[in-house]
């Protein structure tokens, strides 16, 4: 990840109080890396040589952006990309604190994505404050609480400019942005379809779907919807791999009620990941052979096979995955896994990259550090992480489809589907 120092202009020379909490990070960082690391051996490398290489700069860095940039030549000697360092000023408008308020699970029923440099809605979800707003896809985000959103995207997507990550961070950033307590509201202001300045107050709803509970989590909400396309293709999407009993059942009934060669559409974008198990329960539903895998996981205690258990009798007809750079984890591994095993067609843009299970701590310094605690590969022996799924055929969603009410990903996977009838 590339040091953001270059964003906040001209830096004062940290004070002494500055220089103890980054040493007191770097220490942090190291010790980390030694104790958590997937492989203990760490590919080979010497890190306590690298302690003793890198700890000199760290006690002479005079500004946050040299110790952040000694931080950042430290991990990336184990070459590695789900090992990253936030600053302060970013991981702020990745939603841990917004301006002065607590955080809230209030949302507008507006989802997004940066594109070309603009914040697009691309879907409004149906009977939400937004859509009684009137707001629409294709328009585009302004301001967001009389805050200009322009700046706050450009600090995010410079600090991860180098990184697969950029989208689903950028994602992450809007949509902290739009949140809040329920029953408060969100002052927005957009450039409807006419290029004419909107400005919406859009009253925070409680997000759709069930609340799920999972270990130490906190109830989180998850959603399924399954519809058949008037072309009579099933059509599925959900937003987290959690609720396993739940979802699963409705998972199981889609495809069951599915035509042996209608088509069934699978749409993952926006979809962060979850419980890995399930993608291969998802996946048995269309494989028939025993024996087949979606790749590997190790990790420092163990290696773990993502087995496929077939379900039969499967689904044998056409199968269309939808993804993009806010697909992660487990949608990775399932939709990376069922295009090895030739038993999918991905459509849309390169997914996250961030296959890894990983964590996130706060440093003493204010930053923040991520790091994986697992390696993953493929089936087809490709290394997800900091990689991505690669789409069978790329598309891009466009502000001109939006406005005309199209989804180009969808039509393309339709489009494909077609063609094998």
């Amino acid at each position: 990840m590339a040091a953001a120092g270059s964003l906040a202009g001209a830096e004062p020379t940290l004070t002494a109080q500055q220089r103890r909490l980054n040493l007191d990070s770097f220490e942090f960082v190291w010790t980390t890396v030694r104790d958590q690391y997937w492989d203990p051996k760490l590919g080979g490398l010497n890190w306590q040589a690298v302690r003793e290489e890198f700890l000199p700069a760290m006690q002479n860095a005079e500004t946050m952006s040299q110790a952040r940039q000694v931080l950042e030549r430290m991990i990336g000697r184990l070459g590695q990309s789900h090992f990253a360092i936030i600053p302060g000023f970013v991981y702020e408008d990745l939603g841990a604190k917004r301006d002065g308020e607590e955080g809230g699970a209030g949302v507008t029923g507006i989802d997004t994505r940066v594109i070309g440099g603009r914040i697009l809605v691309t879907q409004v979800d149906d009977g939400s404050p937004a859509a009684a707003q009137g707001v629409r896809p294709g328009w585009i985000i302004v301001r967001i609480e009389g805050r200009e959103m322009a700046p706050a995207i450009a600090k995010v997507a410079e600090a991860y400019q180098k990184s697969t990550q950029r989208e689903l961070m950028l994602h992450h950033a809007m949509q902290a942005r739009m949140s809040g307590r329920v029953g408060g509201t969100r002052r927005i202001e957009f450039l409807d379809g006419a290029d004419k300045v909107v400005e919406k107050n859009i009253r925070l709803m409680m997000p759709p779907g069930e609340l799920a509970i999972f270990g130490l989590l906190p109830p989180t909400p998850v959603w399924f919807h399954a519809r058949k396309l008037p072309s009579g293709i099933q059509y599925v999407a959900f937003n987290l791999f959690l609720d396993p009993a739940r979802l699963m059942t409705a998972f199981g009934d889609a495809v069951a009620s599915t035509g042996e060669n209608s088509g069934f559409i699978i749409d993952l974008r926006g979809n962060p990941g979850g419980l890995g198990i399930m993608a291969t329960g998802m996946a048995g539903w269309f494989i028939d052979k025993p024996n087949q895998q979606l790749g590997t996981m190790q990790t420092r205690q163990s290696t773990l096979k993502f087995i496929v258990n077939p379900r039969l009798p499967a689904y044998r007809g056409p199968v269309a995955m939808l993804v993009d750079g806010t697909s992660a984890s487990t949608s990775e591994i399932f939709a990376g896994g069922l295009q090895a095993l030739g038993r999918a067609r991905i459509f849309g843009s390169q997914t996250a990259g961030a296959a890894l299970p990983s964590l996130i701590d706060q440093l003493p310094n204010g930053d923040a550090f991520q790091h994986a605690n697992a390696n993953y590969i493929s089936e087809g022996g490709r290394t997800l992480e900091g990689a991505g799924v690669t789409p069978d055929l790329e598309v891009i969603p466009t502000r001109e489809a939006l406005l005309a009410g199209r989804d180009p990903v969808l039509d393309a996977a339709v489009k494909w589907i077609g063609a094998q009838k």
